[in-house]
């Protein structure tokens, strides 16, 4: 059984620093209690909506960081992959909250466009300012983490809507002081709604594909076998399985037939090739290999549900 790991050529880990997470959870804590008291005082659903919004993001930027402390933790004989995929769970109940929040503001935002309510907008425009100024400090922490971590981008993304959920909040407070358009809420809020059922479904959809192993979409199984295939001494590779065991490793397992019965040494050499054939072309870093020579299979698939 071949196995290597390839860690180099140019591929580096990237550390996600947990400290600024740390601080966009104060900072939203601060926005959500302001914005709970100033929605309930002014009547705004929008800031109530933007403050549950808030709310949610604390729980799953706390989520996020236990994760990411979770993540680094070594391996042990009980957990050989350590937690590896904690981040990636992460990333799942985040976009489910997303999607649940949206539900909720939905249903208010229809409520409150049948039945709409006077509005102290000046307490709206002060707080929805307090929101764009500390959820935009929050998204500056985290920009660099969220490009290259599922888990970073998650929280990011739940403290970008935020954001952007402020800057409505406050355009529609402008547009109620100065011109009494109350209806505005209410089209806000479900504008807001709309926006985190995007957002949500994209990481929903990308952390599911991950945590369900699914062959990642840059992946060609077909074109790995042409590459592998070139390959002096290799015969048919097949049993082959994709997955990304967190965002940094792509794992692939298969079997290879190979087509002289060999030495395992010369075996290794062949191995090696593999490995810098994976890794140059598609970045599989992760390489499990078992050698065979005529051996009788019922199928000899590229694939098999094992």
């Amino acid at each position: 059984m071949g196995h290597n790991h390839n860690h180099d050529h140019g591929h580096h880990h990237h550390q996600v620093e947990g400290k600024n997470l740390l601080f966009s959870i104060f900072l939203n804590i601060v926005i959500t209690v302001a914005q709970v008291i100033g929605g309930l005082i002014s009547g705004s659903l929008a800031l109530l909506s933007d403050a549950l919004h808030n709310f949610s993001d604390v729980l799953s930027l706390v989520f996020s960081y236990v994760a990411n402390k979770l993540a680094k933790k070594e391996a042990s004989v009980n957990q050989t992959f350590g937690y590896k995929r904690a981040e990636l769970i992460a990333a799942f109940v985040n976009a489910m909250t997303l999607i649940i929040v949206a539900l909720f503001l939905v249903y208010g935002a229809i409520e409150r466009f049948f039945n709409p309510e006077h509005i102290k907008s000046g307490l709206v425009i002060w707080l929805s300012l307090l929101g764009i100024v500390m959820n935009g400090l929050s998204v500056l922490l985290l920009k660099n983490d969220a490009d290259k971590n599922l888990n970073m981008k998650s929280a990011y993304l739940h403290l970008f809507t935020d954001m952007l959920a402020s800057v409505a909040v406050l355009v529609g407070g402008l547009l109620m002081k100065y011109f009494q358009w109350f209806w505005v809420d209410s089209v806000l809020t479900l504008a807001i709604a709309i926006y985190l059922f995007i957002v949500g479904y994209y990481l929903l959809k990308n952390s599911t594909q991950i945590l369900m192993l699914f062959t990642p979409s840059h992946i060609d199984i077909k074109e790995i076998i042409s590459e592998v295939h070139k390959i002096e001494g290799a015969n048919k590779l097949h049993h082959i399985h994709v997955w990304y065991l967190n965002e940094e490793e792509l794992h692939l397992e298969a079997h290879l037939d190979c087509s002289e019965d060999i030495k395992m040494s010369e075996f290794n050499e062949i191995l090696h090739k593999i490995e810098h054939v994976l890794f140059d072309k598609f970045q599989i870093n992760h390489i499990n290999i078992q050698p065979e020579y005529k051996r009788e299979e019922d199928s000899k698939d590229f694939i098999v549900q094992d």
